[in-house]
């Protein structure tokens, strides 16, 4: 089997991820969608997986990255 080149999956997970926070910020704006779904597609042919969360799974299973070190922060707690 093929396997795509850590520097390339790299990169499209650093991609992936910004486009995920964009999506998030401004979830109304279809285009910024319509590219975010773009590169999910994209790493789930390049890691032969199903789904968008499999593939960035297995992209950062791959490239040697653990998931909670990619994880957002969790929420401050208010102050009381």
């Amino acid at each position: 089997m093929l396997l795509p080149d850590r520097n390339t999956i790299d990169r499209l997970l650093h991609h992936y991820r910004a486009q995920e926070r964009i999506v998030l910020a401004r979830p109304g704006d279809l285009g910024i969608r319509r590219r975010f779904e773009d590169t999910a597609y994209t790493l789930c042919v390049l890691m032969g997986e199903r789904t968008a969360r499999e593939a960035v799974h297995a992209a950062e299973h791959y490239v040697g990255r653990s998931t909670a070190a990619v994880a957002p922060p969790a929420p401050a707690e208010a102050a009381g």
